[in-house]
């Protein structure tokens, strides 16, 4: 068994936002649709856990050769003496663990190449200009005429986040979908997401202003695999059974933990988890359940969001919660909002 340790320097929320999501993000190009914590972030200060730490919970996990990617844009005092000190360290403690520690992440020229897509991108468009071009770069490359007002921000927001015009055909809402979600935001009610890739993605400083918070319990202490449940799906099965708050279910990476909210939902019954109607996100990507799982749902009679293809992941799933959000924001409230019809075709 391999794990891989993305290890930051860890001084401010910020940066240890950003080694969390490009964790995430690598293992979700590793191995699409796992739920297994195969690559975690850790910290050389101010944050944990410390890097000792994140190899004590791989060693603990199984794992037979770790990998360490120093994220760092400078070969300073972290890369050139902390890190090796602490592998060296790893290696005496873990004899029969291979370590690994990789370059650090440098000077490269795909780096030059985001930094001058940066520069090109900000010439005379702030943050919100560029939004909005992009926006208006999808209405003009596809015809989003036919898609219910209610719906039209989620899928531009998931087409804007993919690059992909198959959303505007594959994304299934049930008739409810929008109207339940921003009502449970309104409402100050919380989001449970399957990972943190989601969680960190969700815009936190928009779902303040109503009084929800993001949960997700994947990492959370003493949660292991077992009982032949993930540890999404456990996380998922605890938050829905012990936060009475949960509002909105966000999947993004593992089919399992959407098979168990269904099943939890459908046992337990929706009213007797929550102060009222929840809406499940469920877009896992991959080849194994992923399908199966989504189109299960699209036949719950609770209100969701899906889409039927193996496409998904958890940038998808925070767009959609992040549409969900910017509606609560920019739509008034109504007592009769939507249209019948689970398809945005």
């Amino acid at each position: 068994m391999e794990r891989i340790i993305i290890a930051g320097h860890g001084s401010s929320g910020e940066d240890t936002g950003s080694t969390e999501h490009t964790a995430g993000l690598l293992h979700n190009m590793i191995h699409p649709g796992c739920s297994s914590d195969c690559v975690k972030a850790a910290y050389l200060r101010s944050a944990r856990p410390d890097l000792m730490e994140a190899i004590t919970a791989c060693v603990r996990e199984g794992a037979e050769k770790v990998i360490v990617h120093p994220y760092f844009l400078s070969r300073g005092i972290h890369v050139t003496r902390d890190i090796p000190a602490i592998i060296k360290k790893a290696e005496a403690m873990y004899p029969d663990v291979e370590f690994i520690c990789t370059a650090h992440l440098g000077v490269h020229d795909r780096i030059a190449r985001v930094v001058l897509e940066r520069i090109g991108a900000a010439a005379g468009l702030r943050p919100g200009e560029i939004e909005k071009k992009s926006f208006e770069i999808i209405s003009d490359e596809i015809d989003l005429s036919g898609v219910p007002a209610e719906r039209l921000p989620v899928v531009q927001r998931v087409i804007h986040t993919t690059a992909d015009f198959e959303y505007r055909s594959s994304l299934v809402f049930h008739p409810d979908a929008v109207r339940t979600g921003i009502a449970a935001i309104k409402a100050g009610r919380d989001i449970l997401t399957d990972v943190e890739m989601v969680r960190t993605g969700i815009n936190r400083k928009l779902l303040d202003r109503w009084g929800g918070k993001v949960v997700c319990n994947i990492r959370g202490p003493g949660l292991k695999a077992q009982d032949n449940m993930t540890r999404a799906e456990r996380g998922i099965m605890e938050g829905l059974k012990e936060n009475g708050n949960i509002g909105i279910v966000a999947i993004g990476n593992a089919p399992t933990a959407l098979l168990k909210t269904i099943d939890v939902l459908n046992n337990a019954g929706a009213a007797s988890l929550s102060t009222g109607p929840l809406l499940v996100i469920g877009v896992p990507v991959g080849f194994v359940r992923a399908v199966e799982s989504k189109s299960l749902l699209a036949a719950q009679d609770f209100p969701f969001i899906t889409n039927l293809s193996r496409k998904g992941g958890s940038a998808v799933a925070a767009a959609i919660v992040n549409a969900l959000l910017n509606s609560s924001v920019t739509r008034p409230s109504s007592g009769d909002e939507g249209e019948d019809g689970f398809t945005t075709s």
